[in-house]
This record gives C-alpha cells, structure tokens and sequence, in this order.
C-alpha cells in the first residue's frame, strides 16, 4: 500500500501505520487557514504532503512573528499527542497545500498501543523544539539578508517548490523584520539572480546562491533534524 507522501508517516513500522491508517483523511490546506489558535485546544493532527504550516507567536502590540515551519517532513500536533493542552503559537497555513489529518484522540490513543509510535512523536516534537530554538537565536543576531535567505530555503525544503506565494507581511513575520526591510533585501537578492520576486510571488533561480547568503542556522536546523529523525 502507497503512504501518502509525509515525512513521519513515512518513517512509521507497518505496524504503527496499521494503528491509524483507516482514521486518515486527505484534506486541503488553503492559504491563510488558521488550524489552531493561541489558547485554543488543537484536535486534529496534520501530515503535510505539499505546503508549509507556520507557527506564529503573537505578541501583546499586535506583532506577529514566525518560531517554526512545518511541512512534509514532519506533523502539527505532536506536543498536542501527550493531552489536551491550549496551544502555546497559532498555526497558519503559510504555503498552500494537502495533508492526511486525523483526529488527535486516535492518534493518543494509537501511541498509548505503541512504545516505538510514541518515541518518533517525540523526536519530532524535539525536532520542532529545536527550530524553535534556533530561529529565536537567528532572529536577534543575524542580518535581515542571511535571515530571509535561510526561510526561503527552508520553506523550499518543506514544501517541495521553487514557487512561493509569499507577501511582504509573511516573509515579515518569518524573519522578525520590518516589511520595509524585506521589501529592500528581496530587491537585493532578485538583481544577485537568486530569486524573482513581483507582487508576492516568488520562484527560487539559484539555491546555492541562497545557500552561500544564509547564516548557519539553515544548516544547523537541517543537521539537527537529521540527527533527530535518523536521516543518512
């Protein structure tokens, strides 16, 4: 049997995947869906197939500001699966896209059968932890260019595409910067011929060129997911 096209159910024994195969469902991500906000209790799990999942933390003048991605490598939910808990970030789709969903309580109730399900939701829940970690870091102490070249490459890795939907405000909120900022350093990074970028579009030309701009971070985020989920 095809699995569909995700990171960690990928990565799931025959076995564990029996345990929540038939409670999978296919469902859309639109752009700009909210799947959970801050304080609410999440009740479904996403897989991602395509698109990007952004977890923003909202702040008390209105600000809004990325803290981690989550695309077709790995799951929204996975704090979610050890109880009922209200939502620390809101959960907006960043790229549009499909995903499997199920409800959490079968996933819980999935992992309570399963020593080995419940070990890969934890070191998918370090994984994002540790994003969460980094991109604080990169946010105060790197350039605006370095910044905005490693999400671009990230969201590439996560979503599969080289075309973006990305208006100023979302790459504003991904980086933690003024809009003005971005609006400047895309400019800059369109005449090197990395990127193409007219009216929140944006097509990745040159991914070694984005590569050789971006901070440690993107590398750093890419090792530590590697050594998490056990990637070669």
């Amino acid at each position: 049997m095809v699995r569909p096209s995700n990171g960690f159910l990928s990565a799931l024994s025959a076995d564990d995947y029996e345990l929540i195969r038939a409670h999978l469902r296919t469902v859309d991500l639109p752009h700009e869906a909210v799947l959970v906000e801050t304080g609410e209790v999440l009740r479904r799990a996403y897989f991602p197939h395509r698109g990007v999942i952004s977890l923003v933390a909202k702040l008390a003048k209105g600000e809004h500001v990325q803290v981690a991605m989550i695309g077709r490598d790995s799951l929204l939910g996975t704090l979610a699966t050890m109880g009922e808990a209200p939502a620390l970030n809101t959960a907006i789709v960043l790229v549009p896209g499909v995903a499997s969903m199920m409800d959490l309580d079968r996933l819980r109730d999935a992992a309570d059968q399963s020593s080995t399900l419940r070990a890969l939701l934890g070191r998918h829940g370090l994984a994002v932890y540790a994003q969460v970690q980094q991109t604080a870091g990169c946010n105060a102490a790197h350039p605006v260019e370095a910044r905005l070249s490693r999400c671009l490459l990230h969201t590439h890795d996560l979503s599969g595409d080289y075309r973006l939907l990305l208006t100023q405000e979302a790459l504003a909120q991904m980086i933690g910067a003024r809009r003005n900022s971005v609006s400047l350093v895309a400019n800059s990074l369109q005449q090197a011929n990395f990127i193409q970028y007219s009216r929140g579009h944006i097509q990745i030309v040159n991914l070694e060129g984005l590569r050789q701009t971006a901070c440690e971070c993107y590398g750093t985020v890419k090792a530590q997911y590697d050594r998490l989920l056990g990637r070669r």
